[in-house]
């Protein structure tokens, strides 16, 4: 059985909020998308992947290619505006097929999975993962850098011979939960807050959503954020 909750907040410092998702069992698509721009160039960019992504698994097709379609998409409009700001955005999505799920990821949105302990199974696509991958700064640095925000994937932004749309296969079993998030979580909350809050079996997936929120703004709430927490309950 699939449980899952959902909700995302403006933030305390945003006049927007860009983040978009979707969650739907029924299809077994769950996605979050940051998008970025200015304007409204975010949110716009940030909807057109959603709806690419849900029209293309719809059709049948794979994950990794929903949202190569969803980067063209935008690239699409992109073309078709006149403002001088490209309009980009972040995604990640999961697809679940009974246990199976694929995994997709572009930017530095975040996946971590739950089994008795919190992974992040994504991998950033930042400038800061650039530098602890290099051995130049710790995660703990990374985590105040002053470029912690430069991302070096995007859809609509990244150029479509180097774009990296990053998948992940595996089976979730019960007992596993995943967690879909834009920066603004990670960004406040870390992955100890993170994990004490996923540990609280007393809590619904909907009543962590809200926890993880809160506790971003609690944080500072410096961003837009968007929580998704997918969980295969155990019998």
């Amino acid at each position: 059985m699939i449980e899952f909750g959902h909700g995302t907040h403006i933030g305390l410092r945003r006049e927007h909020n860009e983040d978009t998702y979707y969650a739907d069992a029924d299809i077994g698509l769950w996605l979050v998308a940051d998008g970025m721009g200015g304007h409204a160039n975010g949110e716009i960019a940030s909807a057109l992947a959603r709806d690419a992504v849900v029209r293309e698994i719809g059709s049948g097709g794979s994950l990794a290619q929903a949202v190569q379609s969803a980067d063209a998409d935008i690239l699409q409009l992109s073309g078709r505006r006149s403002e001088a700001l490209p309009m980009g955005t972040t995604i990640v999505a999961l697809h679940l097929l009974g246990t199976e799920y694929e995994a997709c990821w572009v930017g530095d949105s975040r996946i971590y999975l739950w089994d008795d302990g919190l992974k992040q199974i994504s991998q950033d696509h930042s400038y800061v993962q650039e530098l602890i991958k290099q051995g130049a700064i710790t995660q703990e640095q990374a985590r105040t850098h002053p470029h912690r925000n430069v991302v070096t994937q995007a859809l609509g932004v990244t150029d479509p011979q180097s774009l990296r749309v990053e998948t992940l296969r595996g089976n979730l079993v019960p007992g596993m939960q995943v967690l879909l998030c834009s920066d603004g979580l990670t960004e406040e909350v870390d992955d100890k807050q993170i994990s004490a809050i996923l540990s609280r079996r007393d809590l619904s997936a909907q009543e962590c959503v809200d926890h993880l929120i809160l506790a971003a703004l609690d944080g500072g709430g410096s961003d837009n954020v968007t929580v998704i927490l997918v969980r295969h309950c155990r019998n």
